[in-house]
This record gives C-alpha cells, sequence and structure tokens, in this order.
C-alpha cells in the first residue's frame, strides 16, 4: 500500500484461491478495506473468508486501524481522490464530515441500478444513521455494528424494594436513594466521570428523556429549562454515586457492577457487559438486568453508537465493493459475526435468534434502544462541543458551579463555535 499506513497499522491480505490453475493475476479484484482494530477486525476477516468462498477471484487487504488512526487516514485519502480504499468503517459521529465532503457514494442509486430495496430487516432507525442530511436524505452508508448505550440494574435489589422495572428516571432516584438507606455494602449508581466524552455519553440519555437537546435547527440549544431539569437530576443522582466518581471509566464500572458492587448503571455497552453471565469472572449471574434507559418527559433514549460502513466514491471498484457491502450487512453474515467476535447486529431477525439471545441476554433490549435510540447531532462540529459540554458538566459535578452557570459557559461557548 502507500506511504500513509503508520507503524500501528496492522495490514491484513488476504488472498483467495484460483477457480482454475490458468487464471491470471489481471482477473483478480482486490478490494481495500480501511477498518478496526480488535474484534471489529475480527469480525471484518471472518466476513471476507466467507465471500472469497463464493467470489474466489476477489483478493482483500483489510487495514486494521485505531479509531483515531481510522479517521485521520479516511481524511487523507478521501480528501486526496486517491481511491487506495473500496470500503470504510465510519464512526457515526465522524459520518457527517465525510457526507458533508461528498466522498461517498450514493446507495440509493447502488440500490436502484440493480433493482433492489433496502432490507426493511435492517432496523430503519440505525439505516437513517447513513441518510444526509439526516434522516430523510439520500443513503451513504449502512449499519455494521450496532453500539447502544443501554442501563444497568440488579433485578434482585428491586424486587426487594417492590419495583418490577424502571420505566422512569424518576424511578431510578427512588431506588438509589433506598439502596442507600439499607444497603450499605454497595454503591446505588454508577456512571463514567471522566470529563469530555465518558461523562456526556453517560449523561445524554438522560438530557433526551427531560426532553433537552443539544442543537435545535442548527442553534445551540444549551441554556433552556428543559436542559437546566435534566442537568440538576443528574446532580442529584450522583449525590448516591461512588466516592472517585469523576475518575471513573469503563473498567471502574464494569468491575463495580460484576463485583455486586454496584446496583445500577447507567450506560453500559455491549463490549463492556459480555461476562457478566461468565461465574468464573462474575459475582452477579442471573442478577443483572440490562435494560433500554428509562425515560420522563419523552420516552426512553438512548444513545446510538454504530460504526456504519460506505464505498468512496473514488473507489475502482464500486459494484464489487457493493456487492461485498450487501454480503456483510446480510442476516447470515451478521449471524455470524455476532456468534464469533460479539458484533452488535443491525437487523431484527439476528436479535430474535433463540441460540443468541441465550448467550447475550440483553439482545432484546439492545434491539429496543436501536429502534428508540438517539445519534448524536450530526454536525462536524460534535468532537469540540462534546468536550465543552463535559467540561462543564463535570465542574457543576463537583461543585465547582451551579447547573445553570454550567450550562449558560457551555451555551456561549457552542454558540462562538457554531459561529
Amino acid at each position: 500500500m502507500k506511504r500513509f499506513f503508520t507503524a500501528a497499522a496492522v495490514l491484513l491480505v488476504i488472498t483467495a484461491a484460483l477457480s482454475a490453475a490458468g487464471s491470471r493475476e489481471a482477473d483478480v479484484t482486490t478490494l481495500t478495506i480501511a477498518g478496526r482494530d480488535g474484534a471489529f477486525g475480527d469480525a471484518m476477516e471472518r466476513a471476507v473468508e466467507t465471500y472469497m468462498q463464493e467470489n474466489p477471484d476477489v483478493r482483500f487487504e483489510i487495514l486494521k486501524l485505531s479509531g483515531p488512526e481510522l479517521m485521520e487516514q479516511t481524511v487523507i485519502e478521501l480528501r486526496g481522490g486517491t481511491g487506495a480504499f473500496d470500503l470504510i468503517l465510519i464512526d457515526d459521529p465522524f459520518l457527517p464530515r465525510v457526507q458533508e465532503a461528498g466522498w461517498l457514494v450514493n446507495l440509493d442509486d447502488m440500490f436502484a441500478q440493480r433493482g433492489l430495496e433496502i432490507d426493511p430487516d435492517l432496523v430503519e432507525n440505525m439505516v437513517d444513521i447513513g441518510r444526509y442530511p439526516y434522516p430523510g436524505g439520500d443513503l451513504y452508508a449502512l449499519p455494521h455494528v450496532g453500539n447502544v448505550a443501554l442501563f444497568a440494574y440488579r433485578q434482585d435489589i428491586l424486587e426487594k424494594y417492590g419495583y418490577d422495572t424502571l420505566k422512569l428516571w424518576d424511578d431510578v432516584l427512588e431506588v438509589a436513594q433506598l439502596v442507600d438507606e439499607h444497603e450499605s455494602d454497595m454503591v446505588p449508581v454508577l456512571f463514567r466521570g471522566v470529563q469530555g466524552n465518558p461523562i456526556v455519553t453517560g449523561f445524554l440519555p438522560i438530557f433526551w428523556a427531560f426532553g433537552a437537546d443539544i442543537l435545535v435547527d442548527g442553534k445551540a440549544a444549551f441554556n433552556t429549562p428543559e436542559a437546566l431539569n435534566a442537568v440538576e437530576f443528574f446532580l442529584e443522582l450522583a449525590e448516591y454515586a461512588p466516592q472517585g466518581v469523576t475518575a471513573y471509566q469503563a473498567t471502574q464500572v464494569r468491575d463495580a457492577l460484576m463485583s455486586g458492587a454496584g446496583a445500577m448503571a447507567i450506560e453500559v455497552w455491549p463490549g463492556w457487559i459480555g461476562e457478566l453471565e461468565n461465574p468464573e469472572l462474575s459475582e452477579v449471574v442471573g442478577k443483572v438486568n440490562i435494560a433500554a434507559h428509562p425515560g420522563q418527559v419523552k420516552d426512553s433514549s438512548s444513545m446510538i453508537g454504530a460504526w456504519m460502513v460506505g464505498i468512496p466514491k473514488d473507489s475502482r471498484n464500486i459494484d464489487q465493493a457493493f456487492d461485498f457491502m450487501l454480503h456483510l450487512t446480510s442476516a447470515e453474515i451478521q449471524e455470524l459475526m455476532a456468534d464469533e467476535t460479539g458484533n452488535p447486529p443491525t437487523r431484527h431477525s439476528v436479535h430474535q435468534i433463540e441460540r443468541l439471545v441465550e448467550k447475550y441476554p440483553w439482545y432484546p433490549a439492545q434491539l429496543d434502544g436501536q429502534i428508540s435510540g438517539s445519534v448524536r447531532p450530526r454536525t462536524d462540529y460534535w468532537a469540540q462541543i462534546e468536550t465543552v459540554f463535559g467540561d462543564f458538566l463535570q465542574r457543576a459535578l463537583v461543585g465547582d458551579i451551579s447547573a445553570q452557570e454550567a450550562l449558560k459557559q457551555i451555551q456561549i461557548r457552542v454558540e462562538d463555535m457554531l459561529n
């Protein structure tokens, strides 16, 4: 490949066996995928292997990158129009930048050329993430990994205090107060409190449930009564969080939940909770329920963190790339990837496979979260907005400023940013 691959990148070259001994190199198509490392990379490998079994004249080069590296190389190559990539994975907050630049193939046109329609088995709310303008414009990416934030709680603790489920955030606060009063060895509520992305990600389902929003008609919307109610509620709930919660990351939340020390966690992800039912690692097997987030003024609105797949318009192999994209997002391959690598699917049917539900008990909640969840604002400024939001939210959490002052300062800074 080219000079843009960093030392940290892993380039995996998979070569298909040619269908006949006399096949020539000129007959082979090579697709280059700019992808992720870790489980995402493993899942992509399996999809490639199965595709090559039916398409022996196709080769693949899979670039396994960290999230920041993938974003950087995507911008470099797509801006330069080099045609180096045939498919790219895209984190959904980064997608608007790529769409606005006009770097991706219009998938509506590709479906129409083949006389196909988007399979309704794909969760519509996840498909719409790939549309520009969001949510009703043309389609430029399909959902590959159905990450969505979820809510965790100890079912045995709820039942002890007469609750079947937690429909409202007010219910969450009531249970936190009961746990604080009667369960001396247990932390009522857990969340990531580190400034920036962690604290914002945990808070957004509360923010949205209270009727607040980040941008309205492209303008900052932090300084509102709804936003103030949400932040004030969050600060009240945070009184029942562990000491030092401002340093809590995913590891601390997961460990506290699995050890039995936490009654509720306001943000967990599919990648965190895979060991909850493993008796060798978890003290709470069969006790923790995973659900979509409670509602309040509005219905439940978990935060979606999908990874999408798109085709650069400068690809030299657009038709072949589209064919592989259909394979990658098919029900058969989503089932395979979910089973072998834990990738969250984005199809209704795969979430309902009995064998997978037994293996991943949170699948019904995950599907609910995908159907009803919200995406972060479709703006190229989201990273900067999130930083400001998280900084002042944490300052309010530690008591440096009031909720009202925090929102006022966020509003001012985001307005300046957008202007």
